[in-house]
């Protein structure tokens, strides 16, 4: 039930609550039902792995979009996974509610699309996520009724984009626009749509956009705008529809921002050119005519966008292993709720076709199977009458006389009207219990859904189902100089309405020049298609269901209408289902399924997999209110949760005995390696007494031939070896660790009093240098050329919490004896990227800093996006580290600017590289870090670095005129900008003139 309010149920705390798959002492809970869905998935639940599918359904306004949240929520932290790919599927929640959420009567954030999640798994780690989305409500854009608004994005960007920001996309006050209506709230209301912008930003990178692909979107939104503010008025000689004076600015301006050249955008809203029999016939447009061309380009264009990024997060998110390899499904359905408004137009229909579908499956599977189930095993049974509305489905899907059908037989019609629709629908509907035709001169009809009586106006329903793109429009895109524009309209569109940017439509020059001939299929036969596939889908999975329900139609938190709840009770069919699940049994696996499952419970091998050894199984357990049928058992739901622990403390015990078999021969292996040892240590003693005895002797025999005839007696010190101790060598001994004194890759043999390697492994120690060797090439090689001038100041230092590629024991000892919250950041070793080193309490935490293909800065598991180092730094100064919530303090310094431990990170390569040349190999230094450093200044290397780039005037004028930024703002020459028309400011500054003296509008600040 929707509390319309944050309550402490949903927090970290209870989550980990339910992370057990024990849950059967915890109260019914969403994080309950996830659980579920997961260790089924995993075949934790008294079956094999399977595919799981939770659907979510309810009225608009149940709370459908926030219980998808925790689901994906709590199904992460089941995965117990430290990936940043669990990270960036959470954030495509807020990022598809900016797109495809908009305010409306009912719900503050009404999904206006339906979308299915498929999360992948292999094992119990999520490998990747697949999203479909289906029927945007895309003439929202153009239009809202009273109360309502468009889509969120649109005033997120007024309050979000700075003053700078909105001249460079061509935006002005938001009042002017007259697709928003001008609507908007309070300060409060802007300051939340301003950290709204931020939220979504943020989703977008991390997910993976591009920071060009993002401004190219933003100014293709900000062109919508604009396109929607071109009104038309009548020539007056032959009638046919002009661009209004006042409005000629707001064409430029579209224009611009679109990318394309202005009098060919004009063309496509003022006239069509069509070829007939070679020739080509050019007829203007009537007003209604150019106005409704005007709103199709704005709504396809808006509708490709949400494709492309849907499609796109499509490709950041897939999953990265072998085609071959089967991955377990858990897919979530969040659909779009039923609705019955004042006024219910073709997109309401769409809606509650969807619903009316959701709710036949979830009677097929509560009702019909597990009834049908009981009368084949014949089992004492009372059958529990339900409301079946497969007569209603029929009305509208059936094949040829369906309401869809027909809808298409009349669209295809270029003379059809409205009103011919609806009267070839009272005709052919004439009696049918579940439609009523429209009453007196009101072009309308009802339809009698499962929820309820719910009339439509058939005003609009063959345009929307058409879906027409006005002639010339897909090639005056195609050739915008937004890359982003062009991409979007050389897509093709699929059966099912979805975009394929990588599929390039297939498109006839004689069909090029009249509509755009991708489009195949009506809206409405698009719809019917990604309806049939998603049923197909989730037929194929197991089903969980969670029914959302509205307690008030006043959207109040804690009141609590019974006769609005007991509606919803009654239609979804909830006291019913209340019924069969008390009576029934959820659970029928057969003989085969259940035996083989559990017949480890009977402790001998080789169980037969018969009814005899199923029954033999549940004598042992001592399970009650079961029934055995003819081919299958029959359980009720909470006997699943009983078997899981009679399995799991014969587990427990098996874990006992592995456990001490396993320490007998860890401990068999570690004596016979320790004698190894030891028999070793013995030959290498015996050899150095063999060689000692050797050398004493050659040194006798030498100082006896050189002796003089008459010797002087003299006394001799005992000359010690330079090479061997006097003390026998023992066995190397493993070094205590810890986090303060732990071995690394740069730990050696040559100090006397470190062990030294055994015989035969000097090979492979060998070849693992090389490696470490080669890969802190590569990474030294990764930061000089695409890292170090990002990192560095304004003074053209590195900043003092940067050390360099220095080992995790070496940034341990550098924190010792620092105060609590003191960090450092260093560049890892074996890969490309940074790793933050903290000084916590009584120890050190090193968090992994990852590097986007975006070129965004994450620490791994964090659920923010950063532009630099430096920004996430300082949010992080502000903001804990997850999941102790670790603030940064203050920077661990370098004790002197001529000792720095990053001097190897500014060598320029081309120095390094003529060096290594000119250096004999006898001389060229060891490759491991050297404690000695390299003489002259950090400045002194970067200018003399600099000075061998082609960029050294550049950067010395740059360094000159730099400032510090205020806001975090990257260098102006790497900034990315939309590719508008350099008119852009001047029409801006046409139509501010212009609707200063038209219009009394108060500004909106937000």
């Amino acid at each position: 039930m929707n509390p319309f309010q944050p309550l402490p149920l949903y927090g970290r705390e209870v989550s980990k609550q339910y992370l057990c798959h024990e849950t059967s002492t915890l109260p019914p809970h969403i994080f309950a039902v996830a659980s579920r869905a997961y260790h089924a998935m995993l075949g934790h639940r008294g079956s094999g792995p399977r595919s799981q599918c939770i659907v979510i359904s309810g009225e608009s306004g149940a709370g459908k979009t926030e219980s998808t949240k925790l689901l994906l929520q709590h199904v992460m932290n089941l995965c117990k996974g430290n990936s940043q790919l669990e990270q960036q599927i959470l954030q495509v929640n807020p990022l598809l509610e900016a797109f495809g959420n908009a305010q409306t009567v009912v719900n503050d954030n009404s999904s206006r699309f339906g979308k299915y999640i498929q999360l992948r798994f292999r094992k119990n780690t999520v490998q990747g996520a697949k999203l479909s989305e289906y029927l945007l409500e895309k003439s929202r854009v153009v239009q809202q009724d009273a109360g309502e608004r468009n889509f969120h994005i649109f005033y997120y960007m007024f309050a979000g984009l700075s003053s700078e920001e909105k001249e460079i996309y061509g935006l002005l006050d938001p009042s002017l626009y007259r697709y928003i209506s001008g609507q908007f709230g309070t300060q409060d209301v802007a300051q939340r749509w301003k950290h709204k912008y931020k939220e979504v930003c943020n989703a977008l990178d991390m997910v993976g956009f591009q920071e060009q692909e993002q401004v190219d979107m933003q100014a293709v939104l900000a062109g919508v705008l604009s396109l929607g503010n071109v009104t038309f008025e009548p020539e007056e000689s032959n009638g046919s529809a002009k661009v209004s004076e006042a409005s000629r600015g707001w064409l430029k301006a579209s224009a611009g921002q679109f990318g394309v050249q202005e009098d060919e955008l004009l063309k496509c809203l003022i006239c069509t050119m069509s070829v007939t029999r070679g020739e080509q016939i050019l007829r203007f447009h009537t007003q209604q005519q150019a106005e409704d061309a005007r709103d199709s380009i704005a709504k396809v264009a808006y509708g490709r966008v949400f494709g492309w990024i849907v499609c796109k997060i499509n490709e950041l998110l897939a999953e990265n292993v072998d085609t071959e390899v089967e991955l377990g499904e858990i897919g979530i359905l969040d659909i779009f709720g039923f609705e019955n408004f004042a006024v219910n137009r073709f997109e309401q229909f769409c809606i509650n076709l969807a619903n009316e579908q959701l709710q036949h499956f979830f009677n097929h599977h509560i009702f019909q199977l597990e009834q049908a189930a009981y009368k084949e095993e014949d089992l004492p049974w009372e059958t529990i009458a339900f409301n079946n509305n497969e007569p209603t489905l029929d009305l509208l899907l059936a094949k040829p006389l369906g309401l869809l059908s027909l809808l298409d037989e009349q669209s295809a019609f270029p003379q059809a009207t409205d009103k011919t629709f609806v009267d070839k629908l009272n005709s052919s509907f004439k009696g049918n219990l579940h439609f009523q035709p429209g009453r007196g001169h009101v072009l309308a009809f009802s339809i009698i859904h499962y929820a309820g009586k719910v009339q439509y106006t058939a005003e609009g329903f063959l345009e929307k189902n058409r879906d027409t793109l006005p002639a010339n429009v897909r090639g005056l895109f195609i050739n915008s100089i937004t890359p982003l524009l062009s991409v979007l309209f050389k897509a093709t569109i699929s059966r099912t309405g979805t975009l394929m940017p990588h599929v390039k439509a297939k498109v006839r020059a004689a069909a090029d020049n009249k509509f755009n001939s991708t489009r195949k299929q009506s809206a409405g036969a698009q719809f019917r298609h990604s309806l049939m596939v998603l049923m197909e889908r989730m037929y194929s999975a197991n089903p969980h269901f969670v029914r959302c329900i509205k307690p008030n139609s006043q959207k109040e938190p804690g009141v609590v209408d019974s006769q609005v709840v007991l509606q919803q009770l009654r239609y979804n069919g909830l006291l019913e289902t209340i019924r069969i699940r008390r009576d029934g049994f959820s659970w029928r696996p057969s003989f085969e399924e259940f035996a083989e499952r559990y017949a480890i419970l009977l402790l001998k091998p080789d169980v037969s997999l018969t009814k005899e050894s199923c029954l033999e199984i549940l004598q042992s357990t001592e399970l009650t209110g079961w029934i055995c049928g003819k081919s299958r058992l029959f359980f009720k739901y909470w006997h699943q949760e009983q078997l899981v622990k009679c399995v799991e403390q014969l587990e427990r015990a098996a874990i006992v005995i592995q456990k001490a078999f396993r320490g007998f021969r860890c401990r068999k292996s570690y004596l016979k390696v320790v004698a190894e040892l030891r028999a070793k240590a013995q030959l290498l003693q015996e050899e150095e007494e063999r060689k000692r005895s050797w050398q004493l002797a050659l040194e006798a025999k030498t100082q006896k031939r050189i002796s003089f005839p008459v010797p002087k007696p003299r006394k001799r010190c005992p000359q010690s070896c330079p090479h061997y101790s006097d003390n026998p060598p023992q066995p190397p001994v493993p070094r205590p660790r810890s986090k303060l004194t732990e071995s690394t890759p740069f730990d050696n043999f040559l100090g006397p009093s470190s062990p030294r390697p055994v015989l035969g492994t000097e090979g492979k120690i060998g070849e693992e240098a090389k490696m470490r060797e080669l890969k802190r090439g590569a990474t030294l090689r990764w930061f000089k050329e695409t890292q170090a001038q990002k990192v560095m100041q304004d003074d053209g230092a590195f900043p003092s919490w940067l050390h360099g590629m220095i080992s995790r024991r070496e940034a341990e000892n550098l924190l010792i004896g620092k105060p609590l919250g003191c960090f450092l950041v260093r560049i890892s070793q074996s890969r490309p990227g940074y790793t933050l080193t903290y000084r916590g309490e009584n120890r050190c935490r090193h968090y992994l800093i990852e590097m986007q293909p975006n070129t965004r800065y994450v620490i791994l598991g964090e659920d923010q996006a950063h532009a630099s180092l430096t920004e996430l730094v300082r949010y992080h100064q502000a903001v804990g580290i997850q999941p102790f919530m670790e603030k940064l303090t203050v920077p661990c310094g370098q004790k002197s600017s001529e000792s720095l431990d990053h001097e190897d990170l500014e060598s320029p390569p081309l120095i390094e590289t003529a060096a290594k040349r000119e250096t004999p190999p006898e001389e060229q230094p060891c490759p491991s870090r050297s404690s000695t450093s390299i003489p002259g200044s950090v400045a002194a290397l970067k200018s003399m670095w600099l000075r061998r780039t082609k960029n050294w005037p550049k950067q010395q004028s740059f360094d000159k005129s730099r400032t510090k930024p205020s806001l975090g703002k990257e260098k102006a020459s790497e900034r990315a900008l939309p590719r508008l028309h350099s008119s852009i400011q001047l029409v801006m500054q046409e139509i501010q003139q212009v609707s200063r003296g038209i219009s009394s509008a108060k500004p909106w600040h937000p």
